[in-house]
């Protein structure tokens, strides 16, 4: 259905918004109504056949507090599962308008939106364009390869949150792609044309730390022969990149908080400050849990570089991309070594199915890297997939845990079920006796 053809009801406890949207709209749809007041939502619909719902994340009710787009989502997709629903959030709730896709939502836009942006989303939504998976996602130097359904979430959330100036927090393990997320996010924003900066502060001694970061004037310590300036202030415009944040000391954390809040900086062996404009994103192989230890790292500065949160899953929970990686790897590397047209066997093509990757997409990427360039024919045997002997394997589940805390419980029987269906959730959700929502829900509560 095209858009000016559509019968659209929108609900918003916001009157500004339910203005501005009806101005939005009023030439580009066919019918709209617009209502403040959620409780009456059902009864709308009920009464009247609309081609498409405009909601809301959140009202001033007292139902379910915090979440009552994702509740009024679940009761109009429980009665309507064909209507099309595009939900309405602010940059703090990305998070959770990302779980609302995962009940249903064909889409979510985020305030304050782009009206051409608005109306592609909605027009998508009528056409129902959302179904179809990507199997990457790309900037000009950044391909990033993924056709699970943990990546499609991710690829949807580097979408939503790339044009904006949010602060981003990447989680995940070694080797699963953390700096090229960065860099497609930057690729992907408002200042790709100003500078990426990338910092791995997690190397840099606390001497270092304010030397590189901050900069310094001649003289300031025994070496410095010349003025120089940080690496925040040469990213100035564009984004910085702060890989492995979780390993500085507290002394260092309180520096960067003062940069950040001030959004000034000052090198050493001055007292002049100087006005920085940048977007952040940070990295970390740690566990949010981790970062909570307030004896390790500072809450506000968790709060002032985590505005939207993406984790990338390992790749032994992603099992679906791992071929398709070995062959975009496999592309990629017989074209650097001039080597004829190549392909995997179907022998080799199971070994690398059946690796639990404990270096990630990296270790992976070495593995078919090395085979290229030591075979000597055009298909590759199992023989010629090696496996790095530096990473550490996996450890395996154990089938129980070390105590019988029921919430501990709960996670690994979720870890170990995933596990054994290579992260399929509806194959997961059917072993564990839940609904897809209700695994979404628990492994959401669980940070998996």
């Amino acid at each position: 259905m095209k858009l000016n053809q559509a019968n659209i009801l929108i609900v918003d406890d916001d009157k500004g918004v339910l203005t501005a949207v009806r101005l939005l709209l009023k030439n580009s749809v066919r019918q709209i109504t617009t209502e403040s007041r959620p409780e009456n939502l059902m009864r709308l619909l009920s009464q009247q056949s609309f081609d498409l719902l405009l909601l809301d994340m959140n009202f001033q009710s007292a139902i379910n507090t915090g979440n009552e787009g994702i509740y009024w989502l679940r009761e109009v997709k429980s009665k309507y599962p064909q209507l099309p629903v595009v939900m309405i959030t602010a940059y703090a709730d990305i998070d959770l308008a990302v779980k609302s896709l995962k009940e249903g939502a064909s889409d979510f836009v985020v305030k304050p939106w782009q009206n051409a942006a608005l109306l592609q989303s909605l027009s998508d939504a009528l056409q129902e364009k959302k179904g179809a998976k990507r199997k990457n996602i790309s900037g000009e130097e950044v391909t990033i390869i993924g056709e699970s359904e943990s990546m499609q979430t991710l690829f949807l959330q580097l979408e939503k949150v790339a044009p904006s100036d949010a602060n981003i927090l990447i989680l995940g393990e070694n080797g699963t792609g953390k700096d090229l997320i960065a860099k497609a996010i930057h690729q992907k924003s408002t200042r790709k044309d100003k500078p990426f900066i990338k910092v791995d502060v997690g190397a840099l001694t606390e001497t270092l730390f304010e030397s590189e970061l901050f900069g310094h004037k001649k003289g300031a310590f025994t070496d410095a022969k010349d003025d120089r300036m940080g690496l925040i202030e040469a990213a100035n415009g564009g984004t910085l990149f702060l890989d492995e944040i979780g390993n500085i000391s507290l002394y260092q954390q309180a520096k960067l908080l003062t940069a950040l809040q001030n959004r000034e900086i000052m090198r050493l062996g001055s007292n002049v400050a100087i006005p920085v404009n940048i977007r952040l994103i940070s990295a970390t192989n740690l566990p949010l849990s981790d970062l909570a230890n307030e004896q390790k790292f500072r809450k506000d500065l968790i709060y002032r570089i985590n505005t939207v949160e993406l984790n990338i899953p390992p790749l032994r929970r992603r099992a679906s991309d791992i071929l398709l990686l070995a062959e975009f790897f496999l592309r990629f590397y017989e074209k650097k070594y001039l080597k004829q047209t190549m392909s995997f066997s179907e022998k080799a093509r199971e070994k690398l199915a059946d690796y639990s990757y404990p270096g990630n997409v990296r270790e992976l990427q070495y593995a078919v890297e090395r085979a290229v360039i030591m075979s000597e024919g055009a298909i590759l045997k199992p023989e010629d997939i090696l496996f790095s002997l530096i990473e550490e394997a996996v450890p395996e589940k154990k089938e129980t845990p070390d105590n019988y805390n029921l919430e501990e419980i709960e996670k690994q029987a979720i870890l170990n079920a995933l596990e054994k269906h290579n992260g399929n959730i509806s194959k997961t959700a059917r072993e564990l006796g839940l609904t897809r929502a209700a695994l979404y829900r628990r492994m959401s509560k669980h940070e998996l």
